[in-house]
């Protein structure tokens, strides 16, 4: 696994678990509404990663753009559909979102050298 990859995976398990240990019902609730939201129903999962994606780079917020990058790869998304999703949170958030498209294309690249 690349670098990277790793990297990000083990930072947010790690993270996640001693935020999750707290005895916060918010947070936990919170977390649980996260993934519940991203399960399928009118709309695939596949789809839901792709809005997630999208809202990440209009937010410009790398950890959970890399996050939805790898749920969108576990989830067939090809690379052309990446570069459609891209654009479409390129036109909507502007100029501003493409550092962070870089960096969404290198985490792709790396998940992409990951699977070969």
């Amino acid at each position: 696994m690349s670098d990277i990859v790793r990297e990000f995976n083990e930072y947010r398990q790690r993270m996640n678990d001693r935020i999750l240990a707290t005895d916060n019902l918010v947070v936990k609730r919170f977390f649980n509404l996260d993934t519940n939201t991203y399960q399928g129903g009118a709309l695939p999962a596949k789809t839901k990663e792709m809005l997630g994606l999208v809202a990440s780079m209009v937010l410009r917020c790398d950890d959970c753009i890399a996050y939805h990058v790898q749920e969108c790869h576990q989830a067939g998304v090809t690379r052309e559909e990446f570069f459609e999703i891209f654009s479409v949170g390129l036109v909507v958030g502007g100029s501003i979102t493409i550092p962070h498209m870089r960096r969404a294309v290198e985490f792709l690249d790396a998940l992409e050298s990951t699977a070969k």
